[in-house]
């Protein structure tokens, strides 16, 4: 049932300005348009978290020196943050369920910005991994979060570009977080003062969360009536068809877990993420052992790599949405994108083991990122699979077994790069993670919600 939208006029009996503007001569009330204003907020906020994720690896090279790091000790380091942050996926999921995306988000935010200005005074190898693990309990409510609100504030038709601009903040933020922490390391000339400058810049994005984001269309002030309707019937067709199909509304987990296209969500999800995380946080000093790169030169190569992998994101998503609006069924779009994204991620790391000039690594790279991120579509999967009101804890699910590759890929490419004193071994590890990714998005049925 249609609520009536009684926002157009404020307290003294004036128009509301966003909402008035939107009514033309002809009489029909034009969309706003917030559903697309609140993902581009996210997409900054996500490109954040990516920056404060990824800062580490920027500033390894002079860590590993001033802690005086072996390579099994580097890759533990690195994998202190997916520990907490895989392990906190299920629940925090549960809690967006229960409490909204809006207040876990914010508390996110403000908790992960004061984790990584704390990691700024770290002492030594301890009290740094202590840190990583703060960060990662802090962070873990983003994404899922995120993959919640594309289910509530995106029509059915916007979800693949909505899942891609929430995911897309990963590599713009790597990408970034390459030449601003190398930039603030140059600047200040301490690691440390760069870290704790991106903590208190943390905190204030989750104050702008709380002042723009809301759990409900009809909850936000700029949302118009056109607008509000226009999700609203969206939701209302889907729920219609789950009914048909034999959902049975809010869930736990533990009934998902005998279908087979939520194991190809997760492990998906897990080869991707040994890839993407592999390369996120072994990167730079890849870069800096393997190819002799400077801290400027690593901080340029890894925005271009990560760069390549933002706007190969969005393009994936406006594909994957206009090809779908023309009438294709959603097994036809996403298995033909994810399935050419996982043959050019494998082709292009083998190529990467083999080239040794530096410049044609890089130039592999970015491509490899490029048609990878188009697998971030997959953060419109919890919404297909579980509908909007299990879209949290099935995001959660998704995104802890991404995260076991997470924490198992750091130490994996610090003991195969400790025992082989080589990076070959370990760029085939990545391949492994492609070869599972691409089995598992060309195995998931993303046509119908699951039975439930």
């Amino acid at each position: 049932m249609s609520i009536p939208n009684t926002k157009t006029a404020s307290a003294d009996g004036t128009s509301n300005p966003e909402t008035s503007s939107q009514q033309p001569k002809d009489g029909v009330q034009r969309r706003t348009n917030v559903r697309w204003k609140m993902f581009l907020l996210l997409l900054v906020l996500v490109a954040v978290n990516y920056i404060d994720r990824g800062s580490i690896s920027v500033a390894l090279p002079i860590i590993q020196k001033e802690f005086n790091l072996a390579p099994e000790l580097v890759g533990l380091l690195l994998s202190a943050f997916f520990w907490t942050y895989a392990l906190m996926q299920v629940p925090v999921g549960l809690l967006i369920d229960k409490f909204g995306p809006r207040k876990v988000m914010t508390a996110s935010c403000v908790g992960w910005g004061a984790a990584t200005a704390a990691s700024g005074f770290a002492g030594g190898f301890l009290s740094m991994f202590i840190a990583r693990m703060g960060i990662g309990v802090t962070e873990a409510g983003v994404m899922p979060a995120g993959g919640k609100l594309n289910a509530i504030w995106m029509h059915k038709s916007e979800r693949g570009r909505g899942a891609t601009i929430l995911d897309a903040g990963a590599p713009l933020g790597a990408g970034l977080g390459g030449i601003l922490i190398a930039g603030l390391i140059a600047s200040t000339g301490s690691w440390r003062l760069a870290f704790i400058i991106a903590g208190a810049a943390t905190v204030l994005m989750g104050l702008a969360v709380w002042w723009y984001v809301r759990d409900n269309p009809r909850q936000h002030p700029g949302v118009n009536e056109a607008e509000a309707e226009y999700l609203e019937a969206s939701h209302a067709a889907e729920d219609a068809e789950a009914a048909l199909d034999g959902s049975k509304g809010k869930r736990a987990l533990l009934p998902y877990l005998r279908f087979r296209s939520f194991w190809a969500m997760c492990f998906g999800w897990l080869g991707f993420n040994g890839v993407f995380y592999g390369l996120l946080t072994w990167g730079p000093l890849y870069l800096a052992q393997a190819k002799g790169f400077d801290l400027k030169t690593i901080g340029w190569s890894t925005f271009v790599i990560f760069g390549a992998g933002f706007v190969g994101e969005i393009l994936g998503g406006t594909i994957a949405d206009k090809w779908r609006n023309s009438g294709a069924s959603a097994n036809l779009v996403m298995r033909t994108l994810l399935g050419i994204s996982s043959i050019v991620v494998i082709g292009g790391l083998i190529g990467v083991t083999i080239v040794a000039d530096s410049t044609t690594a890089v130039v592999l790279l970015s491509v490899v990122m490029f048609f990878l991120r188009w697998v971030g579509l997959f953060w419109s999967i919890p919404s297909i699979l579980g509908g909007r009101t299990n879209a949290g804890v099935l995001g959660g699910a998704m995104n802890f077994s991404g995260n076991i590759a997470g924490f198992v890929t750091p130490i994996a490419v610090g003991l195969i790069v400790g025992a082989t004193g080589s990076y070959t071994w370990a760029l085939l590890y990545f391949v492994g993670s492609a070869i599972i990714m691409g089995a598992a998005v060309l195995t998931l049925n993303y046509n119908k919600r699951l039975p439930v």
